[in-house]
């Protein structure tokens, strides 16, 4: 399973450990990432998603996994995530 967020892309990012000497050796920054369910008004189900604590916020803030969903790049989207977008935007053109 791979160290990247489901529903933003973001994964590892590499920098240096600055001691108090000034050496910088490698490290890897690892995003801080959750397994959280989340439901879907549309759909009237829950999904298991493994994302980051930035993307939580985020979605509280947009309003919900639907509205952040809709309005995301399918490039940064898991398949999982792709595929809950395809039956949310079905379900929200079938009510419309």
């Amino acid at each position: 399973m791979s160290r990247r967020c489901e529903l933003t892309g973001i994964g590892p990012m590499v920098g240096h450990s600055v001691s108090h000497s000034n050496i910088k050796t490698k490290r890897r920054f690892l995003p801080s990432l959750k397994k959280v369910k989340i439901a879907s008004e549309a759909l009237g189900q829950s999904f298991s998603l493994r994302i980051s604590n930035a993307a939580l916020r985020t979605l509280d803030y947009k309003g919900g996994l639907d509205a952040f969903i809709v309005k995301a790049n399918d490039d940064q989207l898991s398949p999982l995530a792709q595929k809950i977008k395809r039956q949310v935007k079905a379900k929200l053109a079938e009510a419309a």
